[in-house]
């Protein structure tokens, strides 16, 4: 529904609601056109400032243009966006500008109110199996940046790929449009699927992981390397073992190899795709040769002042929507802090548990399935999953339980005995249209057992 909402705004030129930002406002700098990036820079002028971004690429996106394959996020979709949100007013984009080289961190301090980094992760963490490396080796992260790039990538007869997230599926994927014959994803955690907990399972999109399987990859569950195989000093082999988390005495799960469970994969090749860290030139002194800026829940770079960060090149959850979240954040308290106000706390929000929805309110419907390209098709950048029409998106709308939020259905206002329950024409402070007169209501919890959607909760007086 998102996406469908973003491709009518391009096609559609929604308008930001955005006003003109005086020539002479305060300017902030941001360093890096990634999703933290863009997300600050917008914030940051619906709030009445100047944002400059600097970026070392000739293009603004980060590792959405640099390494995720079109065939997941089409450039031209891309370029749409991003070009709605550089061309608003107060906003300046500066590419082919590298800090620590054509810039350094205390010039900006100097220069600007204040400074966001959103540089990402851009550093291939080390790899080797017992101090052993293949005069071959290339990073999966490194692979995707030059498929998109320049679109090749080394073809061997069979390739082994070592991680179990988004960049070690979008790894085998390309290997297998590439033309290799025989793809494998070495994996710690399990395929998602029902019964195993989410933070057990392969971190990679589920969705993505199901297509990459379609096509052909080799999935090994629960398997690390013992040992490579080495003809010289060119793999031509890996001896897997069996690997699973077990209960320590200290109480502690370890993953651990089983003795005994040891088998051998042939492979040309092997890809590690174990994850990034940051590139510390030019932030030197924020990063303390930590692999992420540490920052608080705001975004301030800690022991700095001034500074911010967001995105990849902080310990968040690593994806576009963390990142995006990640600079409205920061704006928030680049502001907050230049008018010198107090940030305004906001309390966690909670989940509705699913026994707390009333399923007797809702009809069952089949979930609509997205349109997909036939595995067939699947060989160069065509895009795999499209947008659904208007009418499914509508349809689709009405498998909403609304958990946590009040659907003024009526039901409680209807139902109470006591009649203990108003009904308003405008929004109440509970965000709904009904108001509890506790003088009459002696507490008999009808209306919560009634409620579809679990908006409304007994809580205990004392």
């Amino acid at each position: 529904m998102e996406r469908f909402l973003g491709d009518e705004g391009i096609a559609k030129n929604w308008a930001y609601p955005v006003k003109h930002v005086d020539p002479s406002a305060p300017e902030i700098a941001i360093v890096g056109a990634g999703p933290a990036g863009i997300s600050a820079a917008y914030h940051l002028i619906k709030r009445g400032y100047r944002a400059i971004i600097f970026d070392d690429h000739t293009e603004a996106g980060g590792t959405l243009r640099t390494a995720l394959p079109p065939y997941r996020l089409p450039r031209s979709l891309l370029d749409a966006e991003l070009e709605r949100v550089l061309t608003l007013d107060g906003i300046t984009f500066q590419p082919h500008t590298r800090l620590g080289r054509d810039m350094h961190l205390n010039e900006l301090e100097e220069q600007y109110q204040a400074v966001f980094i959103a540089t990402g992760a851009q550093r291939s963490m080390e790899w080797s199996i017992d101090g052993v490396v293949p005069r071959d080796l290339q990073s999966g992260f490194e692979l995707l940046k030059q498929w998109v790039d320049i679109g090749t990538v080394p073809t061997p007869k069979s390739v082994a790929i070592i991680g179990a997230g988004n960049t070690a599926v979008d790894m085998a994927r390309v290997m297998k449009r590439a033309g290799v014959p025989e793809v494998h994803i070495l994996s710690h955690k399990p395929i998602p699927k029902p019964g195993i907990p989410i933070e057990e399972s392969m971190p990679a999109i589920p969705r993505e992981i199901q297509e990459a399987l379609e096509e052909g990859v080799i999935i090994h569950e629960y398997r690390g390397i013992r040992r490579l195989i080495l003809r010289g000093e060119r793999v031509v082999g890996v001896e897997l073992v069996h690997m699973k988390k077990l209960m320590q005495p200290s109480g502690r799960l370890k993953r651990i190899a089983f003795e005994g469970t040891e088998t051998i994969l042939n492979v040309d090749q092997v890809i590690p795709a174990v994850g990034q860290v940051i590139d510390p030139t030019g932030i030197e002194r924020l990063a303390e040769n930590h692999s992420r800026l540490q920052v608080d829940k705001w975004g301030q770079v800690i022991g700095h002042p001034g500074i911010y960060a967001g995105g990849d090149v902080t310990p968040n959850a690593g994806t576009v929507t963390a990142a995006v979240g990640d600079g409205r954040r920061a704006a928030e308290a680049i502001d907050c802090a230049l008018q010198d106000k107090a940030l305004q706390e906001s309390g966690e929000a909670s989940s509705i548990p699913f026994d707390k929805l009333n399923m007797h309110y809702y009809e069952l419907a089949p979930h609509v399935q997205e349109p997909t390209l036939p595995i067939e098709q699947r060989i160069g950048d065509e895009e795999i999953t499209t947008s659904l029409s208007a009418p499914l998106i509508i349809k689709e709308s009405k498998r909403c339980f609304s958990c946590g939020n009040c659907l003024a259905c009526d039901n409680c206002w209807m139902l109470c005995p006591d009649s203990a329950i108003l009904k308003t024409k405008e929004l109440a402070s509970s965000a709904s249209h009904y108001v509890f007169d506790y003088d009459y209501c002696k507490g008999c919890g009808l209306c919560e057992t009634e409620c579809p959607c679990g908006f409304i909760q007994m809580v205990d007086e004392s």
